[in-house]
C-alpha cells in the first residue's frame, strides 16, 4: 500500500527529544518569571532563624548523646573519667 504524501512521517526520537527539551526549557523560564521571590530582609531573617534552629537541634541531640553515653557506661559498669 502507497503512502499519501498529505500524511506526515513520524519524527524521529532525537527530534522529539530536542522538542521536548525546548518546550521543558521555555515553560520553566515562564514559571520561573511567575515565581514571588523573598525580599533579602525576609530572607536574611528566614536564614537567621535556620541557623538558630539547627544550633538548637544540635545542642539538645548533644545532651542526648551524652545522656545515653552515661548510661551506657553505667549500664556496662564502665569507670567515667
Amino acid at each position: 500500500m502507497a503512502r499519501s504524501s498529505s500524511v506526515p512521517g513520524r519524527i524521529s526520537p532525537d527530534a522529539a527529544r530536542r522538542a521536548f527539551n525546548l518546550r521543558f526549557i521555555s515553560e520553566a523560564f515562564t514559571e520561573l518569571r511567575r515565581v514571588t521571590w523573598p525580599t533579602r530582609r525576609e530572607t536574611m531573617r528566614l536564614t537567621w532563624m535556620v541557623i538558630a534552629v539547627a544550633v538548637a537541634i544540635g545542642i539538645f541531640l548533644g545532651f542526648v548523646d551524652l545522656g545515653f553515653s552515661r548510661l551506657l557506661d553505667i549500664i556496662l559498669g564502665a569507670r567515667p573519667n
